[in-house]
């Protein structure tokens, strides 16, 4: 049983990386999931401080996910049809074959969001601008966090692996 805990631990952990740039899975809850269902196999000792701490960490940096995007789209004078324009666009650039495209899709995204939202063409790249440093400052601090994760997963892994094989 502790195998399969360890395995669907290090599943959630890589689910939780990919979710850092797809808006549709919370990137650092589910790998903090991954730590918590780390922490249930029986050689690893549950360490309740460090997953109640690092459940806070995870819940606040998922608040913050909502709150990056929509303050960068906000300061360079966007609308919420910049900010749905930057979803659907992110979500085409991860489908697309071009190399890049989760990187340029949300920025198109927002622009033709804004035009789409009746914005004068220099407005709606300022906001797609904004809207695009949002989602890379959020998607950055998103990835560090569930590398970060991932870190203490390898650490504790190496440190039980003797009790677990």
């Amino acid at each position: 049983m502790d195998i399969f805990l360890v395995i669907l631990a290090a599943f959630l952990m890589i689910l939780g990386i990919i979710g850092s740039f797809l808006p549709v899975l919370p990137g650092p809850l589910t790998s903090w999931v991954g730590l918590l269902v780390f922490h249930l196999a029986d050689v690893v000792p549950m360490n309740w401080t460090f997953l109640i701490i690092t459940f806070i960490f995870a819940l606040g940096i998922w608040i913050l996910d909502y709150i990056i995007p929509a303050m960068g789209t906000k300061r360079f004078g966007g609308t919420k049809a910049g900010m749905i324009g930057t979803s659907v666009g992110l979500i085409i650039g991860l489908l697309s074959p071009i190399p890049g495209g989760i990187i340029i899709g949300p920025f198109f995204g927002a622009l033709i969001g804004e035009l789409i939202n009746k914005s004068e063409f220099d407005k709606a790249l300022k906001a797609a601008f904004g809207s695009f440093l949002g989602f890379i400052a959020s998607t950055f601090i998103k990835f560090i966090v569930a590398m970060v994760f991932l870190g203490f997963y390898i650490v504790k892994f190496f440190e039980y692996k003797d009790f677990l094989f």
